[in-house]
């Protein structure tokens, strides 16, 4: 409750788009005094976030802005706040599946996309060998027991040595994989912009998000997000 008190005058106070949105909703952040008076906070939209332009959200000067990264046309920023927060959370993911100082650990897909980035700093913290990967060949010199891909092509790929699969994937659901390593899903919306909704066991991340279920998809709220918070943002 705390935490969306926060997020919700932050939003109204530092974003054009949110102030615009909540004045035009007749809502303010005093009006958010328990957990279900959200539902007076209006629905953000895929269709919305990606018509409205990126610096309408953004909540601080692009001097505090540490990363800007690009999902299909849709722009991300991060603070050092974000990116210790997304690591963190990866890292909590990561080792509460055993990967461990050590493990020998192949990233493959483009290091452009800010979700791999978190995930080879939160690797790294954790003091296992990080290896980016664009061939299999890389994997198998190397023995590589851990892949973190976003690619199905390397999900398929028949590594004898590799265990565990952590596939960043913008469906809530993970493929089926004819694959004898077990398969770990990180939830990875390109509108949130990072793979930690998820815990290893599936479970949204309550201390970083709040999620409503309505009966057609979510509705994600970030509570620590700095840069670029999203409110009532709805995935169908």
């Amino acid at each position: 409750m705390e935490q969306l008190k926060k997020i919700v005058a932050w939003a109204y106070e530092k974003s054009a788009f949110y102030y615009r949105s909540f004045q035009s909703h007749n809502v303010a952040p005093d009006d958010i005094q328990n957990l279900s008076d959200i539902s007076k906070l209006p629905i953000l939209t895929r269709a919305e976030l990606r018509s409205v332009d990126a610096f309408e959200f953004l909540t601080l000067p692009l001097s505090s802005i540490v990363r800007i990264s690009d999902f299909g046309g849709l722009t991300k920023f991060y603070t050092v706040g974000d990116i210790r927060n997304n690591v963190e959370m990866l890292a909590r993911t990561f080792m509460a599946a055993t990967v461990l100082r050590g493990s020998i650990v192949g990233i493959a897909g483009d290091l452009s996309d800010s979700r791999l980035l978190d995930a080879l700093y939160a690797l790294e913290s954790i003091g296992a060998t990080v290896i980016p990967l664009k061939t299999s060949r890389l994997a198998e010199k190397f023995g590589v027991e851990i892949l973190v891909t976003t690619s199905q092509e390397f999900l398929q790929t028949d590594l004898q040595t590799v265990t565990k699969i952590f596939y960043l994937n913008e469906e809530i659901h993970p493929p089926q994989i004819a694959t004898p390593a077990k398969i770990f899903n990180l939830y990875a919306p390109p509108e949130i912009g990072h793979a930690g909704l998820l815990d290893a066991s599936g479970q949204f991340r309550e201390d970083h998000f709040l999620i409503e279920r309505p009966e057609d998809g979510l509705i994600i709220t970030t509570l620590t997000a700095q840069a670029f918070p999203l409110i009532r943002f709805k995935i169908t």
